[in-house]
């Protein structure tokens, strides 16, 4: 497929040059035309004057014309004056009365027309130009056409185009270079925001200077800068994958090898098989921490975007997700229940991360709640918007740790409980990614702990 992207000077120039030829071509028209206009206005005039010149010596309008009488006129022989002058005088029917030629005679005056007509002509191949005049001599109408070459007007308006056309063609090309050097100052900016970009090394991902260039280009340079920003979130992200990763599964990796190699060398029945139950712990804690740590990279900033959030209905799927975890609570012997309105709860969001969210804060409800106590998860609405809260009676969390506890890896010592710190880390981004507010509170009077997910409206 051939490139269509043409170069923004070349385009630029083009449409400027089109735009000028014409404006040239246009302009030489109109000057051709008021040339011929204006060069003709004095000539008339001299034309005139020479008819009015030969019919006071031929004595027209008078009641004795001398018809046989000789003007004397240009023959075109003198270098002075190469214009050749002819006159006819003819009677009201055009029958040829007296002149030195034969010119032919403007239709118009067979009508009766009166005053000075001028009108042009050809004779031998060459333009004329000439003008009738009517006169009354002895109760007879009389016609004089006086006629004349046009090298003299020719060489006029040739001389006048010339000082017009070849100052506004060198005044075109003039603007040329004018309009050629300013695109070239104008997209110096662009030159140089392309050095700098492509100077850069791969993983430079700083914002582009947006101050030196031109005000048409910074929406486009922000753009630019928007979608590096996302990319370096995004890879912000990975790193801090790839470490969390490393360092968290370092350790149970660890222990598997040395469980495993404890069993292969022991003889001992009893220690072999606790050996494949610690295998079986630390398989199971991977598993979760590894499923913990690829939620936690799905709902970082810049993993998914909020294109894709769809409406949902809150309170189905906070039933349906706390359903799951009945079984677990009833082995703990822990009364977990369910309240919501009933009407409809909606929020804009992504189905698999909000479950994701309400899976972590039943998981550590469950977890820090003795045997015998409760946990309600609710939903609720109001003007400004859904809540979702998971309530327990269990060990609570001091106010010193109730802002930690949702950092990456942070775990209340002495909470007698096995995890990794990635759980309301995950509710956390979750929440983030939906724009909820996260409220973390003491439970029923001052017991436990309440978590609140406040949804905005709409």
């Amino acid at each position: 497929m051939a490139n269509t992207i043409r170069s923004l000077r070349g385009y630029l120039m083009q449409r400027l040059l089109v735009a000028l030829y014409l404006l040239w071509i246009v302009s030489t028209i109109v000057g051709y035309f008021a040339t011929i206009n204006y060069a003709n206005q004095p000539y008339d005039l001299v034309l005139l004057q020479r008819a009015n010149e030969i019919a006071s010596t031929l004595k027209l309008g008078s009641a004795h014309a001398q018809l046989d009488a000789e003007p004397i006129l240009p023959d075109g022989t003198d270098p002075g004056m190469p214009d050749r002058v002819m006159y006819t005088v003819t009677d009201a029917e055009g029958r040829k009365l007296a002149g030195n030629g034969d010119t032919l005679r403007p239709l118009s005056y067979r009508r009766g027309r009166t005053g000075p007509l001028f009108s042009n002509g050809e004779r031998e191949g060459g333009k004329t130009r000439m003008v009738s005049l009517t006169f009354m001599s002895n109760g007879e109408l009389l016609q004089l056409h006086v006629s004349e070459t046009t090298q003299q007007r020719q060489a006029l308006i040739r001389g006048i185009l010339a000082n017009i056309v070849i100052p506004q063609l060198l005044l075109t090309l003039i603007a040329l270079a004018v309009v050629w050097y300013g695109l070239k100052q104008g997209l110096r900016p662009l030159e140089r925001l392309r050095r700098e970009v492509l100077n850069r090394k791969r993983d430079d991902l700083s914002q582009l200077d947006v101050g030196q260039a031109p005000a048409e280009v910074r929406p486009l340079i922000d753009a630019v800068n928007d979608l590096l920003a996302r990319l370096k979130q995004v890879m912000a992200a990975q790193q801090r994958f790839v470490a969390d990763a490393a360092h968290q599964l370092r350790t149970p990796f660890a222990g598997l090898k040395t469980q495993s190699e404890l069993a292969l060398r022991s003889n001992d029945a009893q220690q072999k098989q606790r050996a494949l139950e610690h295998i079986l712990n630390n398989t199971q804690h991977g598993i979760r921490l590894v499923n913990q740590l690829l939620a936690l990279a799905r709902n970082e900033p810049g993993g998914q975007s909020t294109q894709h959030f769809v409406t949902l209905n809150l309170s189905q799927l906070a039933q349906e997700c706390t359903v799951t975890w009945v079984q677990m609570a009833l082995e703990k012997n822990i009364d977990i229940g369910f309240e919501a309105p009933d009407t409809q709860v909606a929020v804009r969001g992504d189905a698999s991360s909000l479950i994701e969210m309400l899976n972590n804060l039943i998981d550590n409800a469950i977890r820090y709640t003795p045997a015998g106590g409760h946990i309600t998860v609710s939903v609720n609405e109001d003007t400004q918007g859904a809540q979702l809260s998971v309530e327990d009676n269990g060990t609570g969390i001091e106010p010193q740790h109730r802002e930690r506890v949702f950092e990456r890896f942070y775990r209340v010592l002495g909470s007698g409980q096995s995890g990794s710190g990635i759980g309301l880390a995950i509710v956390a981004e979750v929440a983030k990614r939906h724009g909820a507010e996260l409220k973390l509170e003491a439970g029923n009077e001052g017991v436990g702990t309440r978590i609140n997910v406040l949804f905005p409206k709409g």
